[in-house]
């Protein structure tokens, strides 16, 4: 009991201190964004409802763990602890009361300026003096070590900062003006000032007009992100409704034994995955899929849309084999509405597909033995491809996607899709289908892919020499609940 309420003492500070520093005017926007085909937030009524039914502290949990692809500018900012008896007095003191939770996201009037999460990689936690185990292989060891086993050729082409050892932590900032994002940043350097130090940063923001939601290969992105129970119990149709405990640590049917404090915390993981998007245009044109009636350029879209699983829009290939369909992409209550169960079914999408690698559905058979799921957060970075890069088909400036996930278990998360189901060419629901011709990874080496790529030509098998997707590397860490923040992680 003496935690909890010293908890609850701080947190009522925290939420007051919050107010005073974003304002005390209600907001009349959202500081997210809404693109059409996504799945929405629930309101702020029905969470609270699923969450009380569930007995689940909203209020507990970091809010970036639940808002998905739904932010306009957002900054990473990865630290390394220089004083730990200053940091985390500050971090108890001045951090926590800017420190966004879950609740806060669901109402426009309850959203702050920028939401301010923070987490910590596995040094992170014994700079400050955690010994406990957290349970989760991956996140002990750190990305560094899981390199080989996630495809990468090695460290070759990470970012030197994720090489070192020395990041113990990230902040999350995010807002709907990058005017926000900077001026929250200044406020947490301020507080922390010598405590901490700054290794490296990665600003990312959202694609412009009608490619808001999209990632830089153009596809609408995070339609398939699941339904948490006990915080959205109402999903939409063909929506994965998974268990608490699949993303927050200490809910229901979370396998692993946590210590206490750690409940309601969620494991993050950060990749930054820079993406070749004139050269992944220049593999469609050279190898389009051949039918009377569609030109070149109709058919190199057919192959990109059947390596990705959707077309531009978001409509799935499952259901739109031929041409896309925008109607269906921007409708959230059927363009997630499928299960590969059909005849011929790998005509209408095929087995290599990179959303059906990532959720196969109805190739497990019931969802529900899929145990797999993540919850992405995830926002594109860099510039827009410049006529010069499209003219040339090579890319001169770096551009990708901030990928970021949540979930209680890193080993059957994200590891688990990265390494066995999209790295894999035998695939388990057919031998021989080949790699995830976008993301799949093979040390650097080629990847081929079958998997009925070419409805027209079935056996036509595709080699791909190049990656269209660069690791540029990135970390673990453990997002943990507000409580813990308040009291284990500060004293």
């Amino acid at each position: 009991m003496k935690i909890t309420s010293t908890f609850a003492s701080l947190l009522v500070c925290a939420l007051g201190l919050a107010t005073a520093v974003h304002g005390q005017q209600k907001k009349t926007t959202s500081i997210l964004i809404n693109p059409p085909g996504l799945p929405k937030l629930p309101t702020a009524e029905a969470a609270k409802e699923a969450a009380a039914a569930a007995g689940l502290n909203l209020t507990n949990i970091q809010g970036d763990i639940v808002v998905g692809m739904s932010k306009l500018f957002e900054t990473f900012v990865f630290f390394s602890i220089a004083d730990a008896t200053t940091f985390k007095s500050k971090l108890r003191s001045d951090i926590l009361p800017l420190i966004t939770n879950a609740e806060q996201m669901l109402a426009n009037e309850t959203q702050p300026d920028t939401l301010v999460n923070i987490a910590f990689s596995q040094t992170g936690l014994t700079a400050l003096g955690i010994t406990d185990n957290l349970n989760d292989t991956a996140f002990q060891s750190g990305q560094l070590a899981n390199a080989q086993t996630l495809g990468d050729p090695g460290t070759t082409n990470w970012v030197p900062q994720f090489t070192t050892g020395t990041i113990h932590g990230v902040f999350l900032l995010a807002s709907d003006t990058q005017t926000s994002v900077n001026a929250s940043l200044a406020n947490v350097a301020a507080a922390l000032g010598t405590s901490f130090t700054q290794v490296y940063t990665l600003v990312a923001l959202a694609r412009p007009g009608n490619q808001v939601g999209h990632e830089h290969f153009g596809y609408l992105d995070g339609i398939s992100n699941p339904a948490i129970q006990g915080f959205d119990d109402n999903p939409l149709p063909g929506q994965a409704s998974v268990p608490t405990g699949e993303i927050l640590l200490g809910e229901v049917n979370d396998t692993m034994t946590r210590p206490a404090w750690a409940k309601d915390g969620s494991f993050f993981v950060f990749r930054q995955l820079e993406q070749l998007v004139p050269e992944f245009d220049k593999y469609l044109t050279d190898n389009p899929i051949v039918e009377s009636g569609l030109t070149v350029q109709e058919g190199a879209d057919l192959l990109g849309a059947r390596m990705i699983g959707r077309w531009p829009s978001g409509a799935p290939v499952f259901l739109s084999p031929l041409a896309d369909d925008p109607a269906l992409g921007a409708n959230s209550s059927a363009n997630n509405d499928f299960t590969y169960t059909a005849p011929n079914n790998a005509t209408l999408c095929p087995f290599s597909a990179h959303i059906r690698k990532n959720r196969p559905r109805a190739d497990l058979g019931a969802e529900s033995k899929n145990t797999h799921h993540i919850l992405r957060g995830s926002i594109p970075y860099g510039p827009e491809v410049t006529a010069a890069e499209a003219a040339s088909n090579k890319t001169t400036i770096e551009r990708g996607m901030a990928f970021t996930a949540y979930q209680s278990n890193i080993v059957t998360g994200f590891q688990f899709l990265q390494q066995t189901w999209m790295n894999n060419p035998n695939f388990f629901v057919k031998n021989n289908t080949g790699f995830d011709p976008v993301v799949g990874a093979n040390h650097g080496a080629a990847r081929w892919t079958e998997g009925n790529l070419d409805p027209i030509n079935p056996t036509r098998n595709f080699t791909l020499v190049n990656d269209f997707v660069i690791s540029r590397g990135g970390e673990y860490f453990f997002s943990p609940p507000l409580s813990a923040i308040a009291t284990t992680l500060s004293t």
